[in-house]
């Protein structure tokens, strides 16, 4: 009988020892945005389970508030944010309603991923709603230049640091596998995108100012006239006209807005309508920070070659 309970008991620990689980409880970490997620993701491994309340091919600037974003918030340890307004029409109500104090602003369970990285377009005048949709802090869309994505990386790691002390050797061996990677595909990028540097280009929303400044192009305009606000016939006619005098190859726009514009500005122009996604998720094929600048880069490098 003993022989049998030991036997058992052995039984129990060696199928203890092929679970999955790790024997600790991960932390549940939520984020604003895929990019944040997959940051998050590759800091904390297996440490972390982590949730995106907005998907890659969704307008970060208007979401849907749904009553499940609330039972994520009210079971989160850690909610990041990327902060400059970018939420600001959805997830404060969110946050109130989920009743976990942790994950206000300025709790130890919430991170503004904006903090220590380089934002551009700061206005330097007052903002006013004639103005359409520009963010009082600067541009929003920082993660799209790789050095950011690596700030963003490290200021997660210290935080998750600080709520989980016991993962730390865990976190800083991450951290610097990210990194190294990181350091290694700038270099890649980079190299694809030089023969391309100076290249005039229009977007359809301010979406790209930390893009274009690190891999050397240059934004001339936008078929948005102001942030948020549709295109106008004459505005249209503006970015035609400037199209065709700066013989400017294509046009960038993003997954959530309609192509019928960008198309017409093409037909008339012979420029390239480029599909440019600020987010992982876009696309299926995007499923990382890394995968991201790998599909956009290549995207754009594909459609100059196809120009030449």
């Amino acid at each position: 009988m003993r022989s049998r309970k030991i036997a058992l008991a052995g039984l129990a620990l060696a199928l203890l020892g092929f679970t999955n689980e790790p024997a600790f409880a991960r932390l549940k970490v939520v984020t604003t945005l895929q990019d944040l997620a997959s940051l998050a993701d590759a800091v904390g491994g297996d440490r972390v389970e982590t949730f995106a309340l907005v998907k890659g091919y969704q307008d970060p600037h208007f979401v849907d508030a749904k009553p499940s974003f609330i039972l994520k918030l009210s079971h989160a340890d850690l909610l990041i944010a990327a902060g400059l307004e970018l939420e600001i029409g959805y997830l404060p109500p969110l946050i109130d309603q989920s009743r976990n104090g942790t994950i206000h602003p300025g709790s130890p369970g919430y991170l503004d991923a904006s903090t220590g990285c380089d934002i551009l377009n700061r206005p330097i005048q007052q903002v006013t709603r004639a103005m359409g949709d520009v963010h009082p802090y600067g541009n929003p869309h920082f993660w799209t230049d790789p050095e950011n994505g690596r700030i963003i990386a490290r200021t997660i790691a210290a935080k998750l640091t600080e709520l989980d002390p016991a993962g730390r050797e865990a976190y800083t061996a991450n951290l610097a596998a990210f990194e190294g990677r990181l350091t290694g595909k700038e270099k890649e990028w980079t190299a694809k995108m030089a023969p391309y540097a100076g290249t005039k280009i229009v977007t359809f929303h301010d979406s790209w100012p930390n893009f274009s400044r690190r891999f050397g192009l240059d934004i001339v305009g936008h078929i948005e006239p102001k942030p948020g606000i549709p295109p106008s016939p004459t505005h249209t006619l503006e970015i035609i006209n400037l199209i065709m005098t700066d013989k400017i190859p294509v046009i960038l726009v993003e997954p959530y807005f309609d192509l019928k514009t960008p198309k017409f500005i093409a037909e008339k122009t012979g420029a390239t309508v480029l599909s440019f996604y600020p987010s992982v998720g876009g696309v299926p094929e995007i499923k990382d920070y890394f995968a991201l600048f790998d599909y956009n880069i290549g995207a754009f490098v594909a459609a100059m070659k196809g120009k030449a």
